[in-house]
This record gives C-alpha cells, sequence and structure tokens, in this order.
C-alpha cells in the first residue's frame, strides 16, 4: 500500500514538472532561487553538524522523506527521529555534503506560485563510528512550499549514483 502511494506521489511529481517545465521560461526567479540556495546550504551544514534538529526544520509538518532502503518516513517528527537515529545509532558523521542546484532550479508548480520542484546533485563524505571515510554522490528532487520568504521541503528523495567508495584523505 505504501509502495503505491510512494509511487503515485512520484508519477504525480514528475506529471507537475514536466507540465510546468513545458510552460516556463528557463531562467528561475532570483528570489527564489535565493531562497532555495539558502535552505541548501542549511542542509548542508545540518548534516555536517549532526544536528536532526536543525534539519527537520526545513521540512513542512507533513513532509515526506523517500529514502533509497526503508519505507517513506511521514511528518517532520519522524523525519527528525531518523536522522537523529542515524546520527547517534549509527555514529555516522558527515565530514563534508556539499548541495548544488541544477542550473535553471526551482521551478513553480502550478499558477498560485507557492509551490516549487528542484532537483539537484549532492556530493558528501561521511563516516560511520572506527571506520575510514566514505563517498557518494548523487541526485535530489525536492518538492518545496513557501513559507514566508523562506521554502520548505514538502517531499524530498535522493538517488545515489553508485556505491560509497573510500574517499580521499589529506
Amino acid at each position: 500500500m505504501k509502495i503505491r502511494f510512494l509511487l503515485a506521489l512520484v508519477g504525480l511529481a514528475i506529471s507537475f514538472a514536466v507540465a510546468t517545465f513545458a510552460q516556463q521560461s528557463n531562467t528561475p526567479d532570483p528570489q527564489l532561487r535565493e531562497a532555495l540556495a539558502t535552505l541548501l546550504k542549511k542542509m548542508d551544514d545540518g548534516f555536517v553538524n549532526s544536528d536532526a534538529a536543525a534539519l527537520a526544520a526545513l521540512y513542512t509538518d507533513d513532509a515526506v522523506h523517500v529514502t533509497f532502503n526503508r519505507p517513506p518516513i511521514y511528518g517532520r517528527e519522524a523525519i527528525q527521529k531518523h536522522l537523529e537515529n542515524d546520527f547517534k545509532k549509527l555514529h555516522l558523521h558527515f565530514i563534508k555534503y556539499l548541495s548544488e542546484l541544477e542550473e535553471y532550479s526551482p521551478h513553480v508548480i502550478g499558477t498560485a506560485g507557492n509551490e516549487l520542484w528542484s532537483t539537484g546533485e549532492f556530493d558528501q563524505t561521511f563516516q560511520f563510528e572506527n571506520g575510514n571515510p566514505l563517498r557518494i554522490k548523487g541526485h535530489f528532487l525536492f518538492i518545496l512550499v513557501r513559507d514566508g520568504d523562506a521554502l520548505k521541503i514538502k517531499v524530498d528523495t535522493f538517488n545515489f549514483s553508485g556505491p560509497a567508495v573510500p574517499a580521499e584523505t589529506k
């Protein structure tokens, strides 16, 4: 049931994105792009600082976090608990977490202008306690909503480009 819901949600997001993209110019609104860059900077800092509360604050109350190897996580509180678990119980520490927007993000969904979608890439170096640093890269997709002058994540999903590889150490 949850898989069907997830597939329907992703399909809906893609259908909105394709239809919206076809109607837009390629140049994103500079204020929206800046708000999204601010959100990504907060996300990058939250991961590097292992700050689950700061990361959860970037999500709406009813957000959905779609992970690559677990069922979707529903709601800001559950997302925060998930992140706390990863940081504490798995002894996961991010050494580097960098997000980069694709050139034309974000894209407005519909005519009201309060919902957006965005894609980009991430590059992260992390390690588990007593382990060697690992590096992984991938892509993300966000569905966002406006919250005053800021943006909040309503749905996110991450796609890894390949397996984690040993990170260069210097």
